[in-house]
Parts: C-alpha cells; sequence; structure tokens
C-alpha cells in the first residue's frame, strides 16, 4: 500500500489532530472517507464495465502474463522469432575463467612465495 505502514499512517493522523484541531477533524475526516469511498467505488464501475464489454473472455484471461515486472525482453524475441516451438530456458556454460584476484590476495600469494611484486611503472 504505497509503502505505508501502521506506524506511519498513525504519525499522519497525529499530525492531522495537531493541524486541524479538535473542531474540523471530524468534518475533514468525513470527507476523506467519502473520498475513499467514491475512488473505491470508480474503481468497482470501472472492472464492471471492462467485464461487461470484454464478456466472458475477461475471467479467462490471465492477469500475472500481463505484469510488466515479469517482462524479459529475451523471452518476448526468442517467441516471437520461433513461433511453433516453446522457447528452451538458457543455460550458460560454466565459467572456466580464474576469479579475480584482488590487488591485496596477489602481493600477500607473492609474499608468502619469497618472489618479488610485480611492479608497473606505468601504471601510476
Amino acid at each position: 500500500m504505497l509503502g505505508l505502514t501502521f506506524e506511519k499512517l498513525l504519525l499522519i493522523g497525529l499530525i492531522a489532530v495537531f493541524v486541524l484541531g479538535p473542531e474540523r477533524l471530524p468534518e475533514y475526516s468525513a470527507k476523506l472517507a467519502r473520498l475513499v469511498r467514491s475512488l473505491r467505488d470508480m474503481a468497482n464501475g470501472a472492472k464492471d464495465r471492462l467485464r461487461e464489454e470484454m464478456g466472458p473472455e475477461f475471467d479467462e484471461v490471465d492477469w500475472q502474463k500481463l505484469d510488466p515486472r515479469r517482462y524479459d525482453p529475451r523471452r518476448i524475441i526468442r517467441e516471437a522469432l520461433v513461433e511453433d516451438e516453446p522457447a528452451a530456458p538458457v543455460v550458460k556454460p560454466p565459467s572456466r575463467a580464474r576469479p579475480v584476484e584482488s590487488a591485496a590476495a596477489r602481493r600477500a600469494r607473492h609474499a608468502e612465495s619469497g618472489e618479488a611484486v610485480p611492479y608497473d611503472s606505468e601504471a601510476t
């Protein structure tokens, strides 16, 4: 709910009590309740109108599939290019590259082996 926790709502309510005062608070809380009720009625009306216009297909729509958070451009392009076959999951081959070693770890490794630490005069 937009990141509003109970504590934040309570703090907003306390600030409203001090700013509006006890005389105007009931009036403004009634206005807020009417606003919330009208917004809920508008949302339900839009949903009912959409259900009427779409007909029985409204209940068959997979709304999770239309969620923008699940958007993966690689999958969409793959599915568009290969229409008949289902897309196989992409599996990366295991990497054979050595892990990156930090400069401090290299110095420690050279110090343990007794070798001279490599120095690049052009690096600085």
